[in-house]
């Protein structure tokens, strides 16, 4: 099968994720055509180089500016709207490639991605959505993980249900399981890199920390003050002070930095949250601020006893969360791992229902960690949900 594949270029979640999923398609015969933007285009076509089966397209996309942890959203509408004319024009050109040059997709698979999910949607191609952002508006969460109805959950929900609504199934990937609301929608595990899944957790002393919440002259300072050995990543620079290891980026060392952490301190992002989870290793995540999906991601994680979350980055708030480590490795011990062999069955159950020209099923016969089930939503909690989602049309009218 010819399959049209997108992937959004903001952050490398989206990218390490569909490396995975691309293998899996390559392996089975599939021919892929990869719509991409950012810096998931070099990562990409550096994992893919010399495979035969799968060509690359480069895309624009929309980026994000930020200011220390918090979005900076005046600036990035900013230089969003000076490169949009030229970006505009990209894609109009990669659109008339792909319709001109003999690629006939019978299905598109989106992670997060717009400019794939039009063109399936204008030509009446079934559209597969794989992300982890959907379980903000398709998944029921309790007010104690949203905040209540906040107005950031309000506006989260929102963008994230205008962003690829109709889709003919929407898989998405979790460490947490809340349950399903909408039909056509399938949990399956953190889609990992082969690297996690063959890592063995061998916990040591030093602390892993992965964030951009406060710059290195900052933040270096007040991990010398803790004493504990510390292996930053993200801080730009090389070297050691004293008990804190600045390591440059390597995608070998940090899996053993992390395999081996005594627990790891990021920003609230998904894919390392679900790579910790994985491993076994606590985590304490620090959301970019104006980011409601690493908060609600970190909301859960606490919830379930894997980690702590906060808004900032203090001694205190360090040296809390390392001392109560061993109860969060406790909770840990009962997260229920998976390999890739869920969503493998998941993506091949909806390439042959496509490619059969099957209607979009409501639910997988394929064994998940949460599927549809009308009769597990109490009737009011349905009225509710149902009375939120009048927009969405007749395919989410569960």
């Amino acid at each position: 099968m010819q399959i049209l594949y997108g992937v959004v270029g903001e952050g490398m979640g989206h990218a390490t994720r569909s490396r995975v999923v691309l293998e899996h398609l390559l392996s089975r015969g599939h021919e892929v055509r990869v719509e991409v933007s950012g810096k998931a285009l070099s990562f990409l076509v550096g994992r893919f180089a010399g495979r035969p089966g799968i060509a690359f397209e480069e895309i624009h996309g929309l980026t994000l500016d930020y200011e220390g942890n918090a979005v900076d959203f005046a600036r990035s509408v900013l230089s969003n709207l000076e490169r949009a004319p030229a970006g505009l024009a990209r894609n109009l050109e990669v659109y008339r490639k792909v319709a001109e040059e003999g690629f006939g997709p019978e299905l598109v698979v989106s992670d997060f991605e717009s400019w794939a999910y039009l063109y399936g949607k204008r030509r009446r191609i079934p559209v597969v959505s794989i992300d982890n952002m959907q379980i903000i508006n398709r998944c029921r969460h309790d007010r104690s993980v949203t905040g209540g109805r906040s107005a950031a959950f309000r506006i989260a929900k929102a963008a994230v249900k205008a962003k690829l609504p109709g889709a003919y199934h929407y898989l998405v990937t979790s460490f947490f399981f809340p349950p399903v609301r909408k039909r056509r929608t399938t949990l399956v595990p953190p889609i990992l890199r082969p690297e996690i899944l063959a890592a063995r957790r061998e916990p040591g002393e030093h602390v892993v920390v992965y964030q951009r919440v406060l710059p290195a002259e900052e933040l270096v300072p007040v991990l010398e003050r803790l004493g504990r050995p510390f292996r930053v990543y993200g801080a730009g620079k090389e070297g050691s002070r004293g008990n804190v290891a600045l390591r440059p980026f390597s995608e070998t060392g940090f899996v053993e930095d992390l395999r081996t952490a005594r627990a790891v301190i990021a920003g609230g992002g998904y894919s390392l949250m679900g790579e910790a989870v994985h491993l076994g290793v606590p985590m304490l995540a620090v959301p970019i601020e104006g980011q409601f999906e690493q908060e609600l991601n970190a909301r859960w994680l606490a919830a379930l006893g894997y980690g702590r979350w906060a808004k900032t980055l203090d001694a205190r708030t360090m040296t809390d969360f390392l001392d109560g480590a061993p109860d969060h490795e406790r909770a840990l011990a009962d997260y229920p791992r998976r390999d890739g062999s869920v969503l493998a069955a998941c993506v091949e159950e909806l390439v042959r229902l496509a490619g059969e020209g099957a209607p979009p099923p409501d639910r997988l016969a394929t064994a998940a960690m949460g599927t549809f089930e009308r009769a597990a939503i109490p009737a009011e909690r349905e009225e509710e949900d149902d009375s939120m989602d009048r927009s969405d049309g007749d395919e989410d009218a569960g």
